[in-house]
């Protein structure tokens, strides 16, 4: 179950919080700092995200808050996974079309997974985030309370927003953001207001990514290696963004690959904003190549060379595990990993010791593993960049998170830039 409901401090109760007549903003660091995963930040009665840690068993944010509004930066679980789990609180809720549409599969998906293994919410609760969900565009400021909220596109699956909250101070929360283009979206819009704190996601702080049309070859190269020695490659991806721009990518090379688990339904939303992607007509035309694979077909996949690109991302569940427990011998297959492997996540594990969990059993992975950089998230350079842009228009804090390396980005801000900067804890909160 959930963690146990309780007041942190007395802090839930002092929106409205006045020391020597000023009115004083108080920022609740619930989850996602230090590490990667169920990110939620409560800026006075405003939750900006409230998601799940993929690990075993799941982690979540800190409980014990009833905020006004809820706004969700994108549709992925470690951002809203269990923001249903909030509509005891009767919550307004903010975020862009395509990510109501994920946010709500996503919801019903783990709901289902889950239900033998923990609670997280019930069909209740699911029926009112779906009733609930306001949409709104990016640049089309909304008011909730005192403050003023805006989203801005981030770049980094269709939808995705940072969220800049304009009131007393000015708050400026990245979310998860990409500046660079892909083959599936443009770059975040990074023509940012003027902010006086600014909370930046830290996924790849000390990491350049690699050239992307190099990695593409890399990549492309190593399917047909295997294909050509007669192996299987099997390419798990996020179904939200990351098997979309996988899709791209093999259809540019002329590979048709076999799709299995989340993936279709998601190009299905997707397909219905085409406004929030750059170019639909393209991955309309990917998809449309592929051979759809459902449970009753897995088998028949496996009687050739092929390539699978399949659900979960880091191997924490989903098809990926019947195929990888059934050519886990194979040294002549592949595992292609292609995002980010969360600490504690069987993709960290295949990835770091050859060893994977398929339903308790340890197996030892005569496949090769391979990863390849194709990541949703700024890297070391795009941040600094995107940080410094900030502070330059008069940014005074910033609070690093979503992140392994967190400490030492607000290191190098405060030596660097010169500005104040904090790597904050889950359950820190600051009066500003």
């Amino acid at each position: 179950m959930l963690p146990p409901k309780y007041l942190y401090l007395t802090v839930q109760t002092s929106y409205d919080l006045n020391i020597g007549g000023e009115k004083i903003t108080v920022i609740q660091f619930l989850g996602g700092c230090r590490e990667v995963g169920r990110s939620a930040v409560l800026v006075d009665n405003i939750m900006m995200d409230y998601g799940m840690k993929p690990a075993e068993p799941p982690q979540f944010p800190m409980n014990g808050i009833s905020p006004k509004t809820v706004v969700v930066s994108h549709g992925h679980l470690d951002h809203c996974g269990v923001v249903p789990n909030l509509m005891d609180c009767n919550p307004e809720l903010l975020m862009t079309p395509p990510t109501k549409d994920l946010s709500i599969l996503l919801a019903k998906d783990s709901k289902k997974i889950m239900a033998d293994n923990i609670s997280i919410f019930g069909d209740e609760e699911l029926r009112e985030f779906t009733l609930k969900a306001r949409t709104i565009g990016y640049d089309m400021p909304v008011e909730s309370g005192q403050w003023e909220i805006t989203l801005y596109d981030a770049g980094h699956i269709p939808g995705s927003s940072s969220i800049h909250l304009e009131g007393e101070v000015s708050i400026l929360y990245t979310g998860d953001v990409k500046t660079e283009d892909t083959r599936l979206l443009s770059g975040a819009n990074t023509r940012y207001p003027e902010s006086d704190i600014l909370i930046v996601e830290s996924t790849y702080f000390d990491t350049i990514h690699p050239d992307r049309s190099e990695l593409e070859r890399q990549f492309v190269d190593s399917i047909k290696e295997t294909l050509d020695n007669g192996g299987t490659a099997i390419i798990p991806s996020f179904a939200i963004g990351r098997t979309q721009e996988v899709m791209l990518i093999l259809d540019k090379y002329g590979i048709t690959p076999y799709v299995d688990g989340m993936g279709k339904e998601v190009y299905r939303i997707i397909e219905g904003y085409p406004d929030y992607v750059s170019n639909v007509k393209k991955l309309k035309k990917a998809f449309e190549k592929a051979t759809f694979v459902n449970a009753k077909k897995r088998k028949k996949v496996l009687t050739e060379p092929c390539v699978v690109v399949t659900t979960a991302g880091m191997l924490n569940g989903g098809p990926a595990l019947y195929y990888i427990s059934r050519l886990y011998n194979d040294s002549k297959s592949k595992i292609l990993l292609t995002g980010y492997q969360v600490e504690e996540t069987n993709g960290r594990m295949a990835l770091d010791k050859s060893v994977i969990n398929v339903d308790g059993r340890l197996l030892d992975l005569k496949m090769k593993v391979e990863q390849y950089d194709f990541s949703a998230h700024s890297d070391d350079r795009q941040l600094k960049e995107l940080v410094k842009d900030v502070c330059d228009k008069g940014c005074e804090i910033v609070f690093t998170m979503h992140g392994e390396n967190t400490e030492q980005f607000a290191g190098w801000i405060k030596e660097s830039i010169g500005v104040d900067a904090y790597a904050p804890q889950n359950g820190d909160v600051f009066f500003v």
